[in-house]
């Protein structure tokens, strides 16, 4: 007869044996062990503004379970509000061009599509109006290349710079947006009639945090601070969050450090 102590003992060699096929040493070595437990890819490494001279920062972006391609923004202002430069723009948005944009076929294709729900607070506050009234960039004029690229799929760490070395104490914000992610109180027929809130579903989420450059921190953690409006009518923020669930988990955790 086999002894249970003898069965565990056939069990976990077996395990360890199964795992050494499928997962090499060589993966595994490579790898730190968080990655490995939660089976995550290491972070996209993003570059924006490669020239700008100003103040260095590196922005950490680890999503949160709800997490599906969402499109983001990140940008600086004064302490007063006034918007300065933008750090960060899906490229889908700050083209105007959207690889699933185009219909008419019968199945989704590229091409032009307006998305006025999807970040309109960092549209409003850029304050450039397109001539069909959106706060949007344009295919015939869109967001410069230095400040645009593909939404990452997962975690990313964006390198990128202001312009200036002024001023010395800015707000970063980043606004995040992520569609079909309904419930209870944004459901599809919450405004039937508006199908720019249709593509938003929750709105988008705004997250800040202040900088004082002669007061540095070793690091510095993003907050939300409010959601935009769920069709991008205005560049209203909206600072109750209490009907805001699932959005809030797009982004596990944003972290800033800045590079002196």
């Amino acid at each position: 007869m086999i002894s249970k102590k003898s069965s565990v003992i056939t069990f976990c060699s077996a395990v360890l044996f199964i795992i050494s096929v499928v997962f090499p040493a060589e993966i595994y070595a490579q790898q730190s062990w968080w990655q490995r437990l939660r089976n995550q890819p290491p972070p996209v490494e993003l570059t924006t503004l490669e020239e700008a001279d100003g103040h260095q920062l590196e922005i950490i972006f680890e999503p949160g379970r709800r997490h599906n391609h969402p499109l983001m923004a990140f940008w600086i202002e004064d302490t007063s509000g006034v918007y300065i430069q933008s750090l960060y723009v899906s490229q889908s948005i700050a083209e105007g061009y959207f690889r699933h944009g185009d219909a008419t076929s019968g199945r989704w294709q590229p091409g032009p599509l307006r998305r006025p729900a999807a970040l309109p607070y960092w549209g409003h506050k850029r304050g450039v109006k397109a001539p069909d009234g959106y706060y949007l960039p344009t295919q015939e004029s869109p967001m410069p290349d230095a400040v645009t690229g593909p939404t990452p799929k997962a975690a990313f760490i964006l390198h990128t710079a202001t312009r200036h070395e002024e001023p010395r104490i800015f707000n970063l914000f980043m606004e995040i947006n992520q569609s079909w992610d309904w419930n209870q109180h944004w459901h599809n027929n919450k405004y039937p009639e508006d199908l720019h809130y249709k593509t938003s579903s929750q709105p988008a989420l705004v997250y800040q945090v202040t900088i004082d450059m002669d007061d540095l921190q070793d690091e510095y953690i993003m907050q939300p601070i409010g959601h935009s409006h769920w069709s991008g009518a205005s560049g209203e923020l909206f600072e109750d969050l209490g009907t805001i669930t699932t959005a809030l988990d797009i982004a596990k955790e944003v972290k800033v450090i800045v590079k002196e």
